[in-house]
């Protein structure tokens, strides 16, 4: 029988989470098929996944109906069908959440994309989703902006587990880290239970993506083979470089006095999630961001082409810290060659943010469409 490699990351201390979720493999049975022999152990959404999900497909042909018919606006259907998968997804998850003891299980949801540089309306409807959804397995998805950070930690000082989104630099990741603390330290200072999860989730693909056209543009402009050499030898090396960096900030954060104060009042460290883990570059490895990336205490969520690939061929082994000065020598070779990598990074994340917004603002145009096919009908 063959290996299923995904299964060895358990092993070495890596949960894998799915970043995929449709009606389809909840009522196929193939979510929890995934769950009970794959090794998924949490899943990943966000309004980009949900408008593949929704738009054009007619599994939700019927509640989009009775929707309408008991006079709900494009704003309720949405997040009727929306919450609706969470909770069924969550509730097959919820054997993991229970035998992990509350570390995996999770399914995240994401605030609004439009509510990215609203702290107080990111954190009201953060505890809107909690309430109404209405699981102890839920994660509730908030941006790594500046406004998010402070909705980071009054949401954890809430007592409901974040995943911390679109974080491309390690500096965003230390501003995650510390809001999660400060909002465990204010759980502990009323005297509540600082047992809450939380996931950061760093962003991969998208950087190697950007990183490598600009690379390509400085190689039309090389004056010589030398130069030529050194721009064509950081191709696809910027992203894992960052995160091995952003675990070793992780690594040091963890260890702080400051937080050991809370690790004896029973709290848990908040994982690094590796994200936008699917290989853009057809010349790179498929799996380069699992295999370069395993390591103890942290969360790999992979779309179904990359959990897939992996399952036939990774090669797990506990790289995420080997070659640190390579990883350092990188990120220092860009700016050398003129890349301004904290601008790369200021510009990923407000790209991803329109990657959500867009097809959030598509989606609700087509519910509205099909709203109006369903009841002409």
């Amino acid at each position: 029988m063959a290996v299923n490699h995904l299964l060895e990351l358990q092993e070495h201390g890596q949960s894998v989470w799915m970043d995929n979720l449709s009606r389809d493999i909840i009522q196929s049975g193939a979510l929890a098929e995934m769950v009970a022999t794959q090794g998924i152990r949490g899943i990943t959404s966000n309004p980009a996944i949900f408008e593949k999900a929704i738009a054009g497909n007619a599994i939700y042909d019927e509640a989009i109906l009775a929707g309408v018919q008991a006079g709900m606006s494009v704003d309720g259907i949405y997040e009727s069908l929306v919450f609706d998968d969470i909770q069924r997804a969550a509730d097959i998850l919820r054997p993991v959440f229970e035998a992990s003891d509350g570390l995996d299980g999770y399914v995240s949801i994401e605030v609004s994309p439009n509510l990215s540089q609203d702290r107080d309306g990111t954190v009201a409807e953060a505890l809107r989703f909690w309430e109404v959804i209405a699981r102890p397995n839920v994660m509730i998805k908030i941006p790594g902006t500046a406004a998010g950070f402070g909705a980071v930690e009054q949401v954890i000082a809430a007592g409901i587990p974040v995943n911390v989104t679109l974080l491309f630099s390690v500096s965003d990741y230390e501003q995650t880290a510390w809001a999660y603390i400060r909002g465990l330290e204010a759980r502990a200072a009323q005297g509540q239970s600082v047992k809450i999860a939380s996931v950061a989730s760093f962003f991969l693909s998208r950087i190697d993506t950007k990183i490598d056209d600009r690379l390509e543009a400085l190689l039309r402009e090389a004056p010589d083979a030398q130069t030529q050499e050194k721009l064509t030898d950081l191709k696809g090396k910027t992203a894992i470089a960052n995160a091995k960096l952003a675990y070793q900030k992780y690594k040091e954060i963890y260890t702080d006095a400051r937080w050991q104060t809370l690790v004896a009042a029973g709290a848990r460290e908040q994982r690094l999630l590796w994200a936008s883990t699917s290989t853009k570059n057809p010349a790179y490895s498929d799996v380069m961001y699992v295999d370069n990336l395993v390591g103890p205490n942290t969360v790999n969520t992979m779309p179904p082409e990359t959990i897939a690939a992996c399952i036939d061929h990774c090669d797990i082994q506990d790289r995420i810290e080997m070659d640190l000065p390579e990883a350092q020598a990188v990120v220092a070779a860009l700016g050398e060659v003129g890349i301004d990598l904290d601008q790369v990074m200021v510009e990923l994340q407000r790209e991803g943010i329109d990657k959500f917004v867009k097809p959030f603002a598509s989606l609700m145009q087509s519910l509205a469409t099909k709203m109006s096919q369903l009841t002409a009908a």
